[in-house]
């Protein structure tokens, strides 16, 4: 059986308590997104804004992930990243509300346009440029959700389709373990696309630090490639982002690896959202198609 659906609903529930705020005349909240985390604006009158993100789970993985989160911000503060801050709304954090962990971070002002690909790049070079931090990062576990994400689909998904990804999870994995990158390694972002870019007033800020990581750099690359072959990315932009990177990561001859392990990933992804979700059990079914049959110009949509 699939697991509990971590709907809006139940998103605000967790807010109303870890948000006491919201009881008064004039604080609202608007919903920013709903996958791994729900994320939501609370907007509040004569005080400061907040953006709190609430995770889907709270077991020991979660807390080390939203514990490292919130590391990760206040190290790149002190690097003069233009990277996402943390609020001081609490001191302590992550909080634990009904089985989830909340975070509370600042609200960024509205943005003037949406981030390109050469803000991304601009930003990827500075977060490739970075030492190690002081505190250990672990590598960029890519496929370390495939079971989780999995188990919340649960029956929604045919057991075969479940099995297949499974098991190229594991080809890929041990795949991934034996590639040596072109580029140092060190810290990435994990999850580099220009939805985690910020193109505010004062220029683009680096947003979504949950997935950082100390791995191949090649991985941050790999995202705006699949972008370009899966998701429709136009070609002038990803040529404007290699160009101001200063690299085609498709050069690379492990670029169709951690392509793989990341399309995988990225089916699984989207299998927790099957149950009770039409559409999330339709772009499931013609993402593992279109892997079966080794049809790498399917077209996937964004979800």
């Amino acid at each position: 059986m699939a697991e509990p659906a971590f709907t809006e609903e139940r998103a605000r529930a967790v807010l109303g308590a870890a948000v006491p705020d919201l009881r008064y005349e004039g604080v609202t909240a608007r919903l920013l997104a709903l996958g791994e985390n729900a994320v939501f604006a609370v907007d509040r009158r004569d005080r400061p804004n907040l953006v709190v993100r609430i995770s889907r789970d709270a077991d020991d993985a979660a807390w080390d992930r939203v514990g490292r989160e919130l590391r990760v911000a206040e190290w790149l503060a002190a690097e003069g990243l233009p990277t996402v801050r943390r609020s001081l709304y609490s001191a302590d954090q992550p909080l634990p509300f009904y089985g989830h962990l909340v975070t509370y971070w600042e609200q960024l002002p509205p943005p003037v346009r949406p981030a390109g690909p050469r803000e991304l790049a601009a930003l990827l070079q500075m977060v490739h440029a970075l030492p190690a931090p002081p505190f250990a990062l672990p590598r960029r576990d890519l496929l370390g959700g495939v079971e989780r994400w999995l188990r919340r689909a649960g029956d929604a998904i045919d057991p075969a389709d479940a099995a297949y990804l499974r098991a190229r999870r594991d080809d890929f994995a041990a795949a991934a373990a034996e590639l040596t990158g072109c580029l140092p390694p060190g810290p990435i972002h994990g999850d580099a696309l220009p939805r985690n870019v910020h193109a505010g007033p004062d220029g683009p800020v680096l947003v979504d630090l949950e997935t950082f990581s100390s791995d191949l750099r090649e991985h941050d690359l790999v995202v705006m490639a699949l972008s370009l072959d899966r998701y429709g990315l136009d070609r002038a932009a990803y040529d404007d982002f290699t160009a101001a990177y200063g690299w085609d990561v498709r050069e690379w001859d492990g670029c169709a690896v951690l392509r793989g392990a990341r399309e995988t990933a990225s089916c699984a992804w989207v299998a927790q959202h099957a149950p009770g979700n039409p559409a999330a059990l339709a772009e499931f079914r013609r993402r593992v198609a279109s892997l079966r049959e080794g049809d790498p110009t399917v077209r996937w949509y964004p979800f």
